[in-house]
């Protein structure tokens, strides 16, 4: 089963945390996970997975204007409808804006008819309740919680798709 997880970066932070959290979902036995640039999108790969993690830097306290600029332009050629998505964000400190990065992705995969998944509460410690935050490319601490998230995302992926 197939996940792909789509960011921008420009320092390589967003990059760097996205590869933690593909290396999370790979945990789990039939998951495979990708991680993408949207400068650099597998077509095939994006189409056949079940879920899809979307990452931005917080510039501005908001997404990146690439990412928005992408999710605008870009995002509909492909169908989100039915998949599982879920987000990130970095930024360089605390109360950066990350929380309103996060509800800015939300809010474009709800539109494109997505499965929102955050792990929340629910799952106990680490909580995330929109999507995993770090500063910067993260310290151990955060490095940990993005993989913890990545395993959560898969494990809902299969849920929902097995």
């Amino acid at each position: 089963m197939k996940l792909a997880v789509l960011y921008h970066s420009e320092s390589g932070n967003t990059k760097q945390v996205g590869e933690i959290i593909a290396a999370g979902a790979e945990k789990l036995e039939e998951i495979e996970a990708k991680c993408m640039s949207i400068d650099d999108v597998d077509e095939d790969y994006l189409t056949e997975a079940k879920a899809v993690i979307f990452g931005s830097p917080t510039y501005h306290g908001d997404i990146s204007w690439q990412m928005k600029k992408w999710l605008d332009t870009e995002a509909g050629s492909y169908d989100f409808s039915s998949k599982l998505g879920a987000m990130f964000a970095t930024e360089n400190y605390l109360g950066g804006g990350s929380d309103v990065a996060l509800l800015t992705l939300a809010g474009h995969l709800l539109v494109s008819g997505m499965l929102v998944y955050s792990g929340g509460a629910g799952e106990g410690d680490p909580y995330t309740h929109y999507g995993i935050v770090t500063i910067k490319d993260g310290d151990a601490e955060d490095q940990e919680k993005a993989e913890i998230f990545g395993e959560r995302v898969a494990n809902k992926t299969k849920e929902v798709f097995a």
